[in-house]
C-alpha cells in the first residue's frame, strides 16, 4: 500500500529473517545503515507495471545447468539460477496479467561493438553473434513469451530508461510503481531501478526473481538497493501484498 507523507514503515534491508546478503554484509555495516536512516520502504503506490530485464536465453542458457555448463554455449549465460527466477517471474506474470496490469520487457541486443560504444570496449562478449537481433540468444526465454498486448523495449545499455520511449509507455499506463525482476542483478536491473526511483517511481525487486553470474555482486546489490533504492522482499511476500492493492482499488 502507498505511504502516507513522513509515513516509515520497516526498513526493507534489515529483516529479522535470514537474507540473501547475510554472508557478505558484517554486523557492523548493517549498524551502519540502520543508525544513518538508510533503508525505509516506499510501499506500493496504486498501478503496478512490471519490467521484466532481459530473460533471454543469453542470458539464462537453453536449461537449468550449472552456470559454467550454460556458458559452454553462451558465456554470458547463468544457467540454473537464472531459471529459478524465470520460473518465479513466470508465477508473476500470470497475476500481472490476470488483473489487465501492464507488463514490459527489455530485450538487449546489440548490431556491432561500435554500437556499444564503451559497453562493448568493456564487455567484449555483449558483441557476440548471439546478441544480434533474430538471434537464438537474443529471443526471451519462451516460459516467459510475450502476448500481443505486452511492451517490448530494445534497449542498447544497462538501464532499460536509457534512449527508449520508456517513460512514454509508463505514463500511457498510469503506472506509478515498477516491479523489476530479470538480470543482471548488479547491471541492468540495478541500472534500471537506479533511473526508476530517480524518475519518481516506486520500485520493488522481488529478490528471488532476479539473477546475476556473481554470487557476492548478486546478494551485495540486493542489499544496496535495499538500503537506498527500492523495496527488496522474497516473492511470496509480494504477491499477497499486490492482491491487497487490487482489493483496496477495485
Amino acid at each position: 500500500m502507498a505511504l502516507e507523507q513522513g509515513q516509515r514503515q520497516e526498513p526493507s534491508g534489515t529483516s529479522s529473517k535470514p537474507r540473501l546478503w547475510d554472508r557478505f554484509i558484517s554486523d557492523r555495516d548493517k549498524e551502519i545503515y540502520s543508525k544513518s536512516g538508510f533503508g525505509a520502504s516506499v510501499g506500493l503506490g496504486e498501478r503496478p507495471g512490471m519490467l521484466i530485464i532481459d530473460a533471454q536465453y543469453r542470458t539464462t542458457g537453453e536449461g537449468s545447468v550449472p552456470i559454467k555448463e550454460a556458458m559452454e554455449q553462451y558465456a554470458t549465460a547463468v544457467g540454473e539460477d537464472a531459471w529459478k527466477a524465470v520460473w518465479n517471474i513466470e508465477k508473476l506474470v500470470a497475476q500481472f496479467r490476470g488483473k489487465g496490469w501492464p507488463v514490459m520487457y527489455a530485450q538487449g541486443e546489440r548490431t556491432g561493438s561500435q554500437e556499444g560504444a564503451r559497453y562493448t570496449d568493456k564487455i567484449p562478449a555483449l558483441a557476440a553473434d548471439y546478441n544480434l537481433p533474430g538471434s537464438r540468444g537474443a529471443q526471451i526465454v519462451e516460459p516467459l513469451t510475450p502476448d500481443p498486448a505486452d511492451v517490448i523495449i530494445y534497449k542498447r545499455f544497462p538501464s532499460i530508461f536509457f534512449g527508449t520511449n520508456l517513460i512514454t509507455q509508463l505514463v500511457n499506463h498510469g503506472v506509478d510503481t515498477l516491479i523489476v525482476v530479470g538480470c543482471t542483478t548488479s547491471g541492468c536491473v540495478r541500472g534500471t531501478v537506479v533511473d526508476g526511483m530517480s524518475y519518481g517511481f516506486r520500485c520493488i525487486v522481488p529478490e528471488d526473481c532476479v539473477w546475476d553470474r556473481g554470487e557476492a555482486s548478486h546478494a551485495i546489490n540486493l542489499f544496496d538497493m535495499a538500503q537506498k533504492y527500492a523495496d527488496v522482499m522474497p516473492l511470496e511476500e509480494l504477491q499477497p501484498q499486490l492482491e491487497t492493492l487490487v482489493a483496496a482499488t477495485e
